[in-house]
C-alpha cells in the first residue's frame, strides 16, 4: 500500500530536525530522505535550509530518478546518492548523510570502523566499511551519483548485506546510514557516530587492541535481529 505523502513529509521533516538534536550536524551539513517505491516518490530535505526552518511543506518530493515532482526549493545536493542506493537496495526505506565529527575522522583516515565490542554488534554485523575515494573522473562527471555507485561497489566487493551493515563511511567524505524508514536510519547514524567515538578512545588507550571475538558479535547481533531475537518488546523499531 502506498504511503500518505503528507505523512512522508512529516516523517522526513522530523527526522531531519532530529539530526542537530542528536549532535550529528552543524549548520546544514546533513540530510534525510524516505522512499515510497509503490508511489514512485522520494521525499528529502531542501538544500542548504536551516533545520529550524524546516517544515513538512518545504520538504522536496521527487520521482525515483530525482526529478522534482513537488516543491519550490532545490532538493539536497546529495539526492543523487540517495537515488542510487534506493535503486540498488530495495530493502531500505530511509537514508541519512551527515558530516558527524567522529565518523568523518575514520572516513578521512581511510579506515573501516572495527568491531571492538557489543555496542557495535547490536546494530552492525561486522566492521563499518570505509569505501574508497572517488576518482577525479568520478568527481568531475557526476559526483553525488558516483558517490552512491562507490558505496554500492564496496558492499558488492565485500559481499555485505546492507540490512546487516546499515552504514558506511566514504573515504575523504563522511558517513551514510540507512534503515527501513527515516527514523531507523537516524538511529543508525547515532549509533555509528557513538561507535566511532568509542573506537577512537579504545585505540588511544590500547593501540594494539584486537577486534572482539566473532561469537560476541553473533550473540549481540542475533539477539536483536535474528529469527530467534529476544531483545526488547514486540513492535519495537530498534
Amino acid at each position: 500500500m502506498a504511503k500518505s505523502l503528507a505523512e512522508m513529509r512529516q516523517r522526513v521533516c522530523d527526522a531531519n530536525k532530529s539530526l542537530p538534536e542528536h549532535g550529528l550536524v552543524k549548520f546544514t551539513w546533513g540530510n534525510v530522505s524516505e522512499v515510497d517505491r509503490e508511489a514512485g516518490l522520494i521525499v528529502i530535505k531542501p538544500s542548504g535550509v536551516d533545520y529550524d526552518k524546516l517544515t513538512p511543506e518545504n520538504m522536496v518530493v521527487t520521482d525515483l530518478d530525482g526529478n522534482i515532482v513537488e516543491g519550490d526549493l532545490n532538493p539536497s545536493s546529495d539526492l543523487p546518492t540517495h537515488v542510487e542506493l534506493y535503486k540498488a537496495w530495495p530493502e531500505i526505506g530511509g537514508i541519512v548523510h551527515t558530516h558527524s565529527t567522529e565518523a568523518v575522522g575514520w572516513a578521512q583516515a581511510g579506515r573501516d570502523i572495527p568491531f571492538y565490542g557489543t555496542t557495535h554488534a547490536d546494530y552492525f554485523y561486522g566492521p563499518v566499511p570505509c569505501a574508497r575515494s572517488l576518482t577525479a573522473d568520478e568527481v568531475n562527471s557526476a559526483y553525488e551519483k558516483e558517490t552512491g555507485t562507490v558505496i554500492i561497489e564496496e558492499f558488492a566487493n565485500r559481499g555485505l548485506d546492507p540490512v546487516a551493515v546499515p552504514g558506511i563511511v566514504v573515504r575523504n567524505h563522511g558517513p551514510f546510514t540507512w534503515g527501513k524508514d527515516p527514523a531507523q536510519a537516524v538511529y543508525h547514524a547515532v549509533v555509528l557516530e557513538e561507535v566511532a567515538k568509542m573506537n577512537r578512545f579504545t585505540e588511544q588507550i590500547n593501540p594494539r587492541v584486537e577486534p572482539a571475538p566473532k561469537y560476541i558479535m553473533d550473540k549481540h547481533y542475533l539477539r536483536k535481529h535474528g529469527p530467534n531475537a529476544y531483545y526488547g518488546q514486540k513492535g519495537d523499531n530498534h
